[in-house]
């Protein structure tokens, strides 16, 4: 990441933030930072006075709740710089306004955050064979719950032949979402996303490897400034050309957080994230005439009444109750670690106390 970070406006810093930076973190001479970059036991974080290579205290890693409660690219952190060695030390985290969270990929269920402080998210599909309408659904679950506003972006418009027929395929199903076609390629393709860009804002870009959203950074920054690749003949797909998630500055104001391809998303939200990405089924739902409707042969079910009539797409309501049952199962996951986090925590509270007696016996 390069150093011209020079005022904390420009990493996103508003009022709001400095309000709630006031009191105990300010008074104990810790200065606001932002996360600009992971590393493996560490992180890049940018301040007024300069990046520092930063890694969390020990009591702030002895409180954390599991990874998610870590830093993240995107957070606003209190931290004690150390700038003769070029390091500093996190010890709190600010309050996230946006989130946009996944269970870690593999057989792991714990919470991993893609980006935190989030205005506006990018959900970057391709208009090859990448387009997927159910993938897109999945993002739209992701983008409602994570609290920033989604804009579905259909790059590689220069390889379509009627872009207007997929825009009015996401728009039947992204209801209220803007959908916006840019070829990242062609000179000044992506100038239609800046209008959600600027001054004090932040923005995240998410799809899978090989649709193009290194090309869009390098377009919206002006320069080659992240590495690209081809994508395979045979599927669309591409490789990971982006390896870590990253802040990177706009010389026009704002900031964009460039994310790797995403080889699955495993939702990591509220088990109702589905019905914001869904409001049409969900409307339905409201009009069964049992309010506990499972939608699966009940009389008077209003969903059911649809899907005869042809109103709802079956794949469409299929999507719908696969990402339902899978958030269900990620609550139930969710709860037993959190019960498993509790009982750890006091374990250690226990263990610490007995140790103090001990020492004071001694």
């Amino acid at each position: 990441m390069e150093s011209n970070y020079m005022t904390l406006m420009e990493l996103g810093w508003t009022e709001a933030w400095d309000a709630s930076f006031e009191g105990a973190w300010r008074a104990a001479g810790y200065v606001p930072a932002r996360v600009a970059r992971q590393e493996r036991d560490s992180c890049l974080v940018c301040g007024e006075a300069g990046e520092w290579l930063a890694a969390v205290s020990g009591r702030f890693r002895h409180d954390a709740r599991g990874p998610g409660a870590l830093p993240a690219v995107g957070d606003w952190v209190a931290a004690a710089p150390r700038p003769a060695e070029g390091r500093a030390t996190i010890h709190a985290l600010l309050p996230r306004r946006s989130c946009f969270a996944r269970t870690c990929a593999g057989q792991r269920s714990d919470q991993q955050i893609l980006a935190a402080n989030v205005d506006v998210a990018f959900l970057v599909s391709g208009l090859d064979r990448d387009f997927n309408l159910r993938r897109i659904e999945r993002y739209l679950t992701l983008a409602y719950d994570s609290g920033a506003t989604p804009v579905v972006v259909l790059n590689k418009a220069d390889l379509c032949d009627d872009v207007d027929a997929f825009v009015a395929q996401v728009d039947s199903v992204a209801y209220g979402t803007a959908v916006c076609p840019v070829s990242a390629v062609a000179d000044g393709g992506a100038e239609p996303l800046r209008q959600w860009l600027g001054a004090g804002r932040t923005a995240v870009l998410l799809g899978s490897s090989g649709v193009g959203k290194s090309t869009l950074i390098n377009a919206l920054v002006g320069a080659a400034r992240q590495r690209t690749g081809a994508v395979r003949a045979a599927d669309g797909r591409g490789r990971h050309t982006t390896t870590q998630r990253e802040l990177i500055a706009l010389d026009a104001g704002g900031v964009l957080i460039d994310t790797p391809g995403l080889r699955e998303l495993q939702l990591w939200a509220d088990p109702d994230a589905a019905d914001d990405a869904f409001s049409d089924i969900a409307e339905l739902a409201a009009r069964c005439r049992f309010r506990d409707c499972a939608h699966s042969g009940e009389p008077g079910c209003a969903v059911q009444a649809a899907l005869a009539r042809g109103e709802l797409d079956v794949r469409r309501y299929e999507n719908y109750l696969q990402l339902q049952a899978e958030l269900r199962h990620a609550a139930r996951r969710q709860d037993h670690q959190l019960r498993q986090a509790e009982r750890a925590r006091w374990k250690r509270i226990a263990m610490d106390v007995r140790r103090l007696y001990r020492e004071r016996d001694r």
